[in-house]
């Protein structure tokens, strides 16, 4: 056989196959997956960690949505931000913070893991970009200390006074964590009183949702930094619940009963505890609003812990 007849035969094929692929259909890829992660407990508080998928009931503004995609996800990549106030109302607690933290974080992040620290005051620094090395983020925790107002201030010199605690969420949120997969969470350690952010609770809210974090909030308080009874700062508290059970995070509060040790433990077991709950929205729009989101379980003595809304990205 020639080679010019090789040559139309291997035409005739192509075309052939050409025409073969124009007449199947086409498949869309950009379907509006949706992934909701979410921690289950029981009436008294304990973690529940063997449900399966028909556990669970979805709903999308109020309308149930079809599971796709099941998994108890102790295994996901996993991205950590540590946000910490170092203003003039935290001066005594930045060192026992940086100690809980490099503990938390020798026991939480694995060779496929990041974590990121963030201070804030007057001024939002990030103080260690993404790392998992043990070294980088000692070194991060250690610019934490040197970054903090008993430091900075000594010889009268130092920033003005301010917290900027939304302004630091929102940080995160749309500058170190929209380029990370996996699962992504905010560890706030505060006492939830913001001064001078160009933003509001909501900004930050709808950034964390945006970035698909999960806010763990840590309410830790030095009452000699105001000179008042405690129930002068109570609506931080406020401020630091509605972050955390918008973004199916937790709020805690460092107290006699509840060392920060013991409450970085509590986040630990719960990220490896979370399961992986993915559907394709029922609305197809993409429209960019907000979607109020709910988790059920068929169980009711069994209550979900997930974040309550996403937003239908253009």
């Amino acid at each position: 056989m020639s080679l010019a007849h090789h040559c139309r035969v291997y035409a005739a094929g192509v075309v052939m196959l050409v025409a073969a692929a124009q007449e199947l259909p086409s498949i869309r890829v950009d379907v509006n997956v949706v992934s909701v992660l979410c921690s289950v407990r029981d009436r008294r508080g304990a973690l529940v960690t063997h449900l399966n998928q028909d556990d669970f009931v979805v709903l999308e503004e109020g309308q149930p949505q079809t599971i796709r995609h099941f998994a108890q996800e102790t295994g996901l990549p996993l991205t950590v931000g540590l946000l910490v106030d170092t203003s003039n109302s935290q001066v005594h607690l930045v060192n026992a913070e940086r100690r809980a933290a490099a503990q938390f974080f020798s026991q939480v992040i694995r060779p496929k893991d990041t974590a990121f620290l963030l201070s804030f005051d007057a001024a939002v620094e990030l103080l260690m970009p993404l790392a998992n090395s043990a070294r980088s983020i000692k070194a991060g925790l250690e610019r934490l200390s040197d970054n903090s107002p008993h430091i900075r201030n000594r010889g009268g010199i130092g920033r003005p006074g301010g917290t900027k605690l939304y302004d630091a969420v929102i940080r995160a949120s749309t500058s170190e964590l929209p380029k990370e997969s996996g699962r992504k969470a905010i560890i706030l350690i505060t006492d939830g009183v913001d001064v001078g952010s160009k933003s509001h609770i909501a900004d930050a809210i709808d950034a964390a949702q945006k970035a698909d974090a999960i806010v763990y909030s840590i309410y830790y308080v030095d009452p000699k930094a105001y000179g008042a009874p405690t129930r002068m700062i109570q609506p931080g508290q406020i401020v630091l619940q509605e972050m955390s059970e918008q973004t199916g995070g937790r709020f805690f509060r460092v107290d006699r009963q509840n060392s920060l040790n013991k409450i970085f433990d509590a986040i630990q077991l719960e990220m490896r505890s979370q399961y992986a709950l993915e559907f394709v929205s029922s609305d197809d729009t993409r429209d960019g609003r907000y979607r109020r989101l709910e988790v059920l379980l068929r169980d009711p003595s069994l209550k979900a812990q997930a974040r309550k809304g996403y937003y239908a990205v253009r």
